[in-house]
């Protein structure tokens, strides 16, 4: 400790000058600060405060009673220079304590080297038997498969992890920083740490928390934050995300080199005591936060939530341990590396919730014209979504689903076959094994409609949507694979196969020659009575097809388009050819419209309106238009 000029005052001087500032007697005093005032002031009292220091060591090593007396006279002296410089410390910080700026440092850290990907609040799993609505105003009718569904609500964000780095910034200016330091010496000198840390621990903390404050990170407890609702706590993540980089990387860095220039080998770890004082509290607050999201109920809806607070703290980790690097510190640096281990762990268990959510999910009623269900979309949305987060997940996702066995009894859970995918990730076999019980589950939904027709059709609208979401994202097609994909594409178009099936192999059986033949020299040969039964039942069966079939729907306007061709691929030529061998049977016989009801341009214009969602007689009235 030196005194700010090399000239020593005498004593008696000292002690005046300090007396001369003891607010305790003096109006004067009372009303000024000293470091208010001009250099030559300030750098007096210093001196006074230095030369009565070194008087105080001298008496100490003197045994007679004058010195002791001196002893007492320059302790009181002392006493009050400290407590003098005290409230001239607290004033100096005080003066500087205003919050840091948080708009520009916010966007400028967020936007730093960040990675554009898809996330955002993902809505909850589907409720059962929530399945009354059509679901298709959504653009579908057209072809064009809506992201934003139910569930399925995105907008662009950057990825957390950033590599940003620590961006300290001037919290107190250079002179007010020399100011401060000098007082600190000789308070730690005089044996006043205790009181220097405290002092300027509270006044800090002050401006920590009015930062805290503007940033938005509210004072919570952990029992607080697990009593919001996931709507409230999802929209508190994000902003604790963009609070938390710049808390870490500016705020707390910041405070850490304030402490260095003040405290910095003035002795006993006064820079780390002093830090520790000001943002231990505020750090814990902080991480509070982060804590109660990690160890909150389990629930699908909020992995990707989850994740990116993973990445956020991954991310935050090596500045957390720049900045809390002292022993001290340790109790911060192991929070936040928990927190990190706890959020893994929520993650691994939220993907296995949603895998038994969906192979459980138990809704009964069967979607209106079997259209696509709400849990195929929620569930490829979803896994859409996992997809975008394959950097994270790859590396907590790290062993294989827990399927059913093809030699267990167990008829509830379907089996997958890990030997037809050798070499592909922990993760995309969770991937495919989604999807595995997935259509497991639209299997079983598929039992409740009472049309097999419909069962079919319904199991093909919703494998193929399964494979246009996959097809629609390079990082989940390579995922799951071109093998995989391949098989899904095969189960849509057997599903395709088995509803013409159903449907068309009783009408076209209507269009057989078989049956209508007679023997005999005074016949045509043709059984007109059995012609006549056979085009009513073509019509009766045709027009009950058609009636049901235009009620149904398939939202894809290819598929639709590519099955409304292959119906009329087998139906159109069989029905041509038919009434070109027998129509003339029919036309030389009584009232033949009752028998021919349809041309084959009928027929061709009848098909169009299959699997359009409407009601015949909704198209009539379109077609008129």
């Amino acid at each position: 400790m030196e005194s700010p000029e090399n000239d020593r005052i005498p004593l008696e001087k000292a002690e005046q000058i300090v007396l001369r500032w003891d607010s305790t007697v003096s109006e004067e005093a009372r009303a000024r600060m000293i470091f208010e005032g001009d250099r030559q002031e300030i750098d007096q009292y210093l001196q006074a405060v230095d030369e009565i220091q070194r008087s105080m060591e001298s008496t100490t090593l003197s045994d007679d009673d004058g010195a002791d007396e001196e002893s007492k006279k320059v302790n009181t002296t002392i006493q009050i220079a400290m407590a003098r410089l005290e409230d001239e410390f607290r004033n100096i910080l005080i003066s500087h304590a205003t919050p840091i700026e948080t708009e520009s440092l916010t966007e400028s850290i967020s936007s730093n080297h960040l990675t554009p990907r898809n996330s955002g609040s993902f809505g909850e799993f589907p409720e059962s038997d929530d399945f009354s609505n059509r679901g298709e105003d959504d653009g579908s009718r057209n072809g064009s498969s809506s992201f934003l569904e139910r569930g399925e609500s995105s907008t662009t964000i950057a990825s957390y992890r950033s590599m940003s780095s620590i961006r300290e910034i001037d919290l107190i200016p250079s002179d007010s920083i020399y100011d401060l330091r000098c007082i600190a010496d000789r308070m730690i000198a005089a044996g006043y740490f205790r009181e220097c840390v405290q002092v300027y621990g509270s006044v800090r903390k002050s401006a920590v928390d009015a930062s805290f404050k503007k940033l938005g990170v509210e004072k919570l407890s952990i029992g607080d934050i697990q009593r919001l609702e996931w709507e409230a706590l999802n929209a508190k993540i994000g902003k604790w995300i963009r609070a938390a980089k710049v808390c870490i990387r500016v705020l707390f860095a910041s405070e850490k080199r304030l402490c260095q220039q003040i405290f910095e080998d003035l002795g006993t770890a006064a820079d780390d005591a002093c830090f520790m004082e000001t943002v231990k509290g505020p750090a814990i607050q902080l991480f509070n936060f982060a804590e109660a999201i990690s160890i909150s109920r389990r629930s699908p809806e909020k992995l990707f939530k989850i994740l990116d607070l993973h990445d956020a703290v991954l991310d935050l980790l090596p500045d957390i341990d720049a900045v809390f690097y002292s022993k001290s510190a340790e109790s911060i640096r192991v929070q936040a590396t928990e927190i990190l281990s706890r959020l893994a762990e929520a993650a691994r268990g939220m993907l296995s919730e949603f895998e038994n959510a969906v192979l459980r999910e138990p809704s009964r009623v069967p979607v209106p014209g079997g259209t696509i269900h709400p849990l195929t979309r929620y569930v490829m949305n979803y896994i859409s979504l996992i997809s975008d987060y394959k950097q994270t997940l790859g590396e907590l996702i790290v062993s294989k689903p827990a399927t059913g066995s093809r030699y267990s009894d167990d008829l509830t859970t379907p089996d997958m076959d890990f030997t037809d995918h050798e070499g592909q990730s922990p993760l995309a076999l969770h991937l495919i094994w989604i999807i595995v019980i997935l259509q497991f589950n639209l299997e079983g939904k598929s039992k409740h409609y009472k049309d097999n027709s419909l069962a079919h059709l319904f199991i093909m609208n919703n494998v193929h949507y399964i494979v246009q979401k996959v097809k629609g994202s390079p990082e989940l097609r390579e995922m799951i694979g071109d093998s995989y994909l391949k098989k899904l594409t095969g189960k849509f178009r057997q599903a395709a196969t088995r509803y013409q099936r159903a449907t068309w192999v009783g009408v076209l059986y209507c269009l057989r020659d078989e049956g209508l033949h007679v023997s005999g020299s005074f016949s045509s040969g043709v059984s007109k009575s059995a012609l006549r039964e056979r085009f009513k039942s073509f019509n009766t069966m045709f027009e009950e097809v058609h009636r049901m079939q235009a009620l149904w729907l398939i939202p894809d306007t290819q598929l639709r388009e590519e099955l409304q061709i292959s119906i009329s691929e087998k139906l159109i030529p069989a029905y041509r050819s038919f009434l070109g061998r027998f129509r003339t049977h029919i036309e030389n016989g009584r009232h033949p419209e009752q028998y021919i009801k349809y041309s084959v341009e009928d027929l061709e214009t009848a098909v169009l309106d299959f699997f359009e969602g409407y009601a015949v007689s909704q198209h009539s009235r379109r077609r008129s238009q």
